[in-house]
C-alpha cells in the first residue's frame, strides 16, 4: 500500500504506484504520475502534468513540474514534464514544465544526479547519467546529451547544446554549443581538451580515446574551417564509430561551437 504521510497533500487526480512513498508536508498536484519505488521527501512539491518513472528519489523542498519561468507562458497551455527512472533529485532543485512554443515538454532521462539547487528550465532535454553539481543551471530549450557532467555554478544559455560525455567546469557560462567528448572550463570558458577521465570511466579503450583526441585536434588545433574539420571527422567516423556522435553533432549545431 502507498505510504503517504498524514500531513502530505495528494490530489485525488494524482496517480501513485503501490509502493511509492510521500513524506511529511509534501504536495502532489493533479495530473501527476509517480512510478514504482519512488520516494518523495518532506516539503517537496510536484505539479502536473508530470510523469515520474521508477525508483526516483526526490529530496526535501524540491519543486518539480511547476509553471515555466517564461513571460510568454499563459495558463492553460498544454505542457508537461517527463522524468525517467532512477534519478536522484536533491534539495531545492527546480524543474519546470515545457511551453507550447518550445514543443510542450521538458524531459529528464534516466539515472541523472541533480545536486542541491540545480535549475532546469522549460523545454530542456537531458539524456541519461547526467550529473549537475550544486547551483548548475540550464536556461530554456537547452539540450544536454548523456554522460555529461556540469560542475557547480555552471550554466548554459538558451538553445545551447552539450554533447555526450562533455564536461563543463565550475562557474563556466556556456553560450555556444559544446561538442561531444569536449572539456570546457574557465571564464570565459574555452575548450581545454578531451574529457579523458569521463571516457575512461565509461569504458572507452585507449585506441578509441586516441581517435577522439585526434579528432579534437582536427577541430580545434588545426587551421581548418568548421566545414573542413567536419568533413575530415565524418570520413574518419566510417571506420571509427566512436566519432559518429561528434560528426553528427558538428553537422547539426545551430548556435556555433564554443571556441
Amino acid at each position: 500500500m502507498t505510504e503517504v504521510h498524514t500531513t502530505a497533500i495528494v490530489s485525488s487526480r494524482a496517480e501513485l504506484a503501490a509502493d511509492a512513498e510521500v513524506g511529511p508536508y509534501a504536495v502532489i498536484g493533479p495530473e501527476v504520475e509517480i512510478g514504482p519505488g519512488c520516494k518523495i521527501g518532506s516539503h517537496a512539491i510536484i505539479e502536473g502534468p508530470t510523469r515520474l518513472g521508477a525508483r526516483n528519489v526526490i529530496h526535501p523542498h524540491a519543486a518539480i513540474g511547476r509553471d515555466p519561468q517564461d513571460r510568454k507562458f499563459r495558463p492553460g497551455e498544454t505542457s508537461r514534464l517527463e522524468i525517467g527512472d532512477g534519478n536522484t533529485i536533491r534539495e531545492f532543485v527546480t524543474i519546470n514544465r515545457g511551453t507550447e512554443d518550445g514543443g510542450g515538454i521538458t524531459r529528464v532521462g534516466n539515472n541523472c544526479w541533480l545536486m542541491a539547487s540545480v535549475h532546469i528550465a522549460h523545454d530542456c532535454m537531458l539524456g541519461d547519467d547526467v550529473v549537475m553539481a550544486n547551483f548548475a543551471s540550464l536556461a530554456g530549450h537547452v539540450r544536454v546529451g548523456s554522460h555529461v557532467t556540469m560542475a557547480g555554478f555552471s550554466g548554459a544559455h538558451q538553445f545551447c547544446r552539450i554533447g555526450d560525455y562533455g564536461f563543463v567546469g565550475i562557474y563556466a557560462g556556456i553560450t555556444r554549443d559544446v561538442p561531444p567528448y569536449v572539456l570546457v572550463a574557465g571564464q570565459p570558458p574555452r575548450p581545454r581538451g578531451v574529457n579523458v577521465i569521463g571516457l575512461r570511466r565509461h569504458g572507452f579503450t585507449p585506441p578509441q580515446r586516441a581517435n577522439i583526441e585526434r579528432a579534437y585536434r582536427t577541430l580545434y588545433r588545426k587551421e581548418l574551417s568548421r566545414a573542413e574539420a567536419t568533413e575530415i571527422i565524418a570520413e574518419a567516423a566510417r571506420e571509427q564509430p566512436e566519432l559518429a556522435p561528434l560528426a553528427e553533432f558538428l553537422a547539426e549545431s545551430g548556435r556555433g561551437l564554443l571556441r
